[in-house]
């Protein structure tokens, strides 16, 4: 059973958070392993395991980027990850991550590269670089902009995957997994530029 199956919902992603909510704590107080503490092990096995997916279907469908994610993985798709966990794996194991840099973002991400680098070796011999930090703020302020831009581009395709046809869900499929993982790439940037700043 799918986290939509499990509430009972249409597999849409503009959902009425507030119903969602008031149905898991419903849902919650049903399940609540106290209820079950004088039954059998078996039924308290499975009331904890109902309640653990209850917590997980919740948590993913309230987040409007986690659903869309979700429902994305139940139509087949598989995003790229870009995670620092993956990127910490991937070092750890030699494999390559899969990572595509947005191409509208390879001359900015070339030039951060270099501020990057460039802020670490003057962290290393203990040097400030006041004007390098002004340019990565610069730098922070531009891609946060941009997931704000990508966030709001997303949200404008939920509608009309509810809304379209099998045709349509497609294309809209496609654009979706394209803004989330740039809003990925991004936020990994935001993050590294963060730790470079001591933010």
């Amino acid at each position: 059973m799918n986290y939509f199956e499990f509430f009972d919902l249409p597999r849409k992603l503009t959902l009425d958070v507030v119903a969602l909510e008031k149905q898991f704590y419903t849902m919650s107080r049903r399940l609540h392993p106290d209820r079950f503490a004088a039954k059998p092990v078996a039924e308290q096995e499975a009331a904890l395991a109902e309640s653990s997916l209850l917590n997980d279907a919740y948590r993913t469908l309230k987040d409007p980027i986690l659903r869309t994610q979700y429902l994305l993985k139940l139509e087949g798709v598989e995003l790229e990850e870009q995670s620092k966990a993956a990127t910490d794996a991937a070092r750890a194991t030699g494999e390559q991550k899969k990572q595509v840099v947005p191409p509208e973002l390879l001359e900015e991400v070339f030039e951060l590269n270099l501020q990057l680098q460039e802020m670490r070796a003057a962290k290393q011999i203990g040097e400030e670089e006041p004007e390098l930090r002004r340019d990565l703020r610069t730098a922070k302020d531009a891609f946060d902009a941009k997931m704000v831009e990508t966030q709001a581009e997303l949200e404008g395709l939920w509608s009309a995957w509810d809304a379209g046809d099998e045709a349509a869900k497609a294309r809209v499929r496609d654009a979706m997994v394209e803004l989330l993982n740039k809003r990925s790439y991004l936020r990994n940037l935001v993050r590294d530029v963060n730790e470079a700043l001591g933010v």
